[in-house]
């Protein structure tokens, strides 16, 4: 009996689809859950007229591939960010393990911190075992029809994989959205940055969106603007649906669907890794933290109700009457839009770069930018644009350096301004334009204050400085009169 091309263990809607995906282009496949009466539904439902087989029993699964074996996990993880924690991931690759060969092939699909991939690889390595760490974007959808896919491992590994990911990722121009980024848990770390990158772009169109939604625009107005961006060189795949949400009704009280959702955002922790890796690292990433602090600040639901009967704003009725038109105000938006998402990818980017040099990762980002045009939820005509400036100069030291986006950033800059300049006035919440502006402007600026800062530590904790009249290096330390008397 002929033994199948691929395996996949966990068969919630991410699963089924992918695997559904990898079916369609030819690929015998088996799969395998833990609840065995989720296997049946899905034999006898979307899998019915396929040749997908399923396994009640794990090594049975494991006993139906071919060698080497490619088993690729959809597993929800729920791991911290402890390099030691061990979690239903490391569950099933531990069940996995004896009842593998030696160059058999584990791949983790979920969204798993990138530390834990690079210990499995490690660990799997240390027996024999090869593993890739395969960050999956584009949903449900994209999983089905083609998602940008994300793998770090050895080369190794890649090579044995290769046939099926190229098969089943997103194709744009012919190419596929999928290239090995690195060894270890290169691949997870990219698709975390691509998520944070994806609260930034989605907090930036909700700042829009409220902007327009405060000066009276209606659902079906909004639909239109958005429509019409996405003609533009804003159009993306957040663009485009955002622009479906706006038309869609509500089928039970007959209202924009929008307008019955309550204002209390999720989140599945990959925003908050990336944060928390920019601390670490030294990056500034503003405008993705701005993005996880404002899905935060969306959960506090009482306390905003509460203080907002409690707490004062501006005088919105003398500052209405200086906005400007619908027509130019949509105008300004788009520029500040825009501008801004340079700077939520440019921060996305930088963390890249810098995080791939520690960990010798060799990323590329041109390449990166390019596996992102297609079935990724970031895609959009934009990383076009990118591809190209890594292209003009690999070396690139932040994206808003290369011509084409520091033109973009000058001619924005004024709409921009005036756009956060009037959410401050009118007390509209815009966190992510906010920090987007106040990043360009300190990123541009050759002195800061900084210089009282470091005076402020050297007189509280002597932390000591470095002058301007002397070499870099060099450190001094005043000695400051005492303020707290004996």
């Amino acid at each position: 009996m002929s033994k199948n091309d691929f395996g996949l263990i966990g068969l919630a809607v991410m699963g089924q689809n992918l695997v559904l995906n990898v079916a369609s282009r030819g690929f015998n496949v088996s799969v395998y859950n833990r609840t065995t009466a989720t296997t049946k539904e899905f034999l006898e439902g979307p899998a019915e007229n396929t040749t997908i087989q399923g396994f009640d029993e794990l090594k049975d699964f494991v006993d139906s591939l071919s060698r080497p074996r490619k088993i690729m996990l959809l597993v929800k993880s729920t791991a911290a960010n402890d390099i030691n924690d061990r979690d239903a991931v490391d569950k099933v690759i531990e069940q996995l393990i004896p009842l593998l060969e030696k160059g058999d092939l584990v791949i983790d699909g979920g969204n798993s911190y990138y530390i834990h991939s690079e210990r499995r690889s490690k660990e799997l390595l240390s027996q024999g075992l090869l593993f890739i760490g395969t960050g999956v974007s584009g949903g449900e959808e994209g999983a089905l029809k083609g998602p940008a896919i994300m793998p770090g491992g050895p080369s190794e590994s890649w090579e044995i994989i290769r046939p099926v990911f190229e098969s089943i990722a997103a194709k744009v121009g012919g190419e596929p959205c999928v290239t090995l980024l690195g060894p270890g848990g290169a691949g997870h770390y990219v698709k975390m940055v691509h998520n944070g990158i994806e609260y930034g772009d989605m907090q930036l169109i909700c700042e829009a969106y409220n902007i327009f939604k405060y000066v009276g625009f209606t659902p079906q107005e909004l639909a239109d603007v958005f429509t019409e961006w996405n003609d533009s060189e804003l159009e993306s795949y957040l663009i485009q649906i955002t622009s479906k949400i706006f038309g869609e009704k509500d089928d039970e009280s007959g209202e924009a669907i929008v307008d019955m959702i309550l204002d209390r955002a999720g989140q599945k922790g990959t925003g908050r890794w990336t944060v928390m890796s920019a601390a670490e690292n030294g990056v500034v990433i503003s405008t993705i933290n701005a993005a996880v602090e404002a899905r935060i600040l969306s959960s506090m639901k009482d306390q905003r109700v509460n203080a907002s009967n409690q707490l004062s704003g501006p005088n919105e009725e003398e500052l209405k009457s200086q906005l400007p038109s619908k027509e130019e105000l949509v105008k300004k938006v788009k520029d500040a839009l825009h501008a801004s998402k340079i700077i939520s990818y440019a921060q996305g980017l930088d963390l890249l770069k810098k995080v791939g040099e520690n960990h010798s990762w060799n990323l590329n980002l041109g390449e990166i930018a390019k596996i992102w045009r297609g079935g990724c939820i970031i895609r959009a005509s934009f990383l076009n644009r990118i591809t190209e400036a890594y292209d003009r100069n690999p070396q690139l030291e932040n994206l808003m350096l290369d011509d084409y986006f520091n033109d973009i950033l000058k001619k924005s800059q004024s709409n921009w301004r005036e756009i956060v300049v009037m959410a401050i006035k009118l007390g509209i919440p815009a966190p992510a334009f906010t920090a987007s502006l106040g990043y360009y402007d300190s990123y541009r600026s050759d002195r800061l204050p900084a210089n009282l800062l470091q005076a402020q530590r050297d007189f509280f904790g002597a932390h000591t400085y470095e002058r301007v009249d002397k070499p870099r290096g060099e450190f001094f330390h005043t000695d400051w009169p005492d303020v707290i008397e004996d």
